[in-house]
């Protein structure tokens, strides 16, 4: 009777902690989901890789971070402006950085990406200094328990999850049913085509930037409240693994951002729980690897063929 008691408590602790490493993934690739929608509506519908757009999330975090903590401005409005100054960051980025070269090569756009990526590290550096500081959750720490208290949610995984639901059914409507929405999956298929029906391109392109920059803010945010320590570099790996989400996924694809950032948020947790915390990010991107040699599109992903 003893020894079934401890095998069912062993086995129950197990099953716990599976629990709880999979909704921590499951919050994490929600976060890695928002930024990752960021790279793929630029990517479908521009066709450029906006290397700066993990350097959007940490000013939005840190425009976030001084409203709160300097000067005492509540949460929601904070956020607010944080989403409105990465909103303005963005547009700006497009009509300085990528709208002259529109016609450029790809490799011009991705050595442009780079530079306005460091520069906005630089110039965080300089205004904010390299200083870390901690970010105080805006959603708060408490937590909701299940399972006679074996099993805690914490309100940033609830908050985080929930924001990406949100975010991705209303991003899906707006694409689908708005007239703006229209338009960018007009310009995605063929923006000389479009521009011909009478679309503005160049007015729909810095939307999609706007959209995504303002997505960013509410990414670092999350991601800030998650893991609370702010620097300049805050949002350069996070960054990288929401492009490889949006890689994952399929770029282009919004379903796709959702489905890369989820499946690589809880690859990544498993990774460090039950295999290594030095390699987890290692095996984040072997799996990455394996999944384009499959499916080289992506997992949503379209395989166009090109006639010449």
């Amino acid at each position: 009777m003893l020894a079934a008691l401890l095998r069912f408590n062993f086995l129950g602790g197990l099953y716990m902690s599976f629990l709880s490493h999979l909704i921590s993934g499951v919050s994490l690739g929600s976060i890695y989901a928002i930024i990752a929608l960021g790279y793929t509506m630029v990517y479908g519908i521009a066709k450029m890789l906006n290397f700066a757009h993990g350097d959007v999330i940490m000013v939005g975090a840190y425009v976030c971070f001084f409203a709160v903590s300097r000067y005492d401005m509540p949460v929601i409005p904070s956020v607010l402006l944080a989403v409105a100054a990465c909103t303005a960051l963005g547009v700006f980025i497009e009509r300085l950085a990528y709208k002259p070269l529109r016609s450029a090569p790809s490799l011009a756009v991705l050595i442009t990406a780079i530079g306005m990526s460091y520069f906005l590290q630089n110039s965080a550096q300089l205004l904010w200094t390299s200083n870390p500081k901690v970010f105080s959750s805006v959603v708060g720490n408490g937590s909701v328990k299940f399972f006679d208290g074996r099993l805690s949610i914490s309100y940033n995984v609830i908050v985080t999850v929930l924001a990406c639901i949100i975010i991705m059914s209303v991003l899906t409507w707006f694409t689908g049913r708005t007239k703006m929405g229209k338009a960018m999956r007009a310009c995605s298929e063929d923006k000389d085509a479009a521009q011909l029906m009478g679309i503005n391109v160049n007015a729909t392109i810095s939307m999609t930037f706007a959209i995504g920059s303002a997505l960013a803010a509410v990414a670092g945010v999350l991601l800030c409240s998650v893991y609370p320590t702010l620097m300049p570099t805050t949002g350069s790996m996070p960054g990288i693994k929401a492009f490889t989400a949006a890689v994952f996924g399929g770029i282009g694809s919004i379903p796709g951002a959702l489905l890369g950032g989820t499946l690589l948020g809880v690859i990544e947790i498993f990774a460090k729980a039950y295999i290594s915390t030095q390699l987890s990010d290692a095996i984040v991107f072997l799996v990455l690897i394996i999944v384009l040699l499959v499916k080289p599109a992506g997992l949503l992903g379209k395989q166009v063929q090109e006639k010449v």
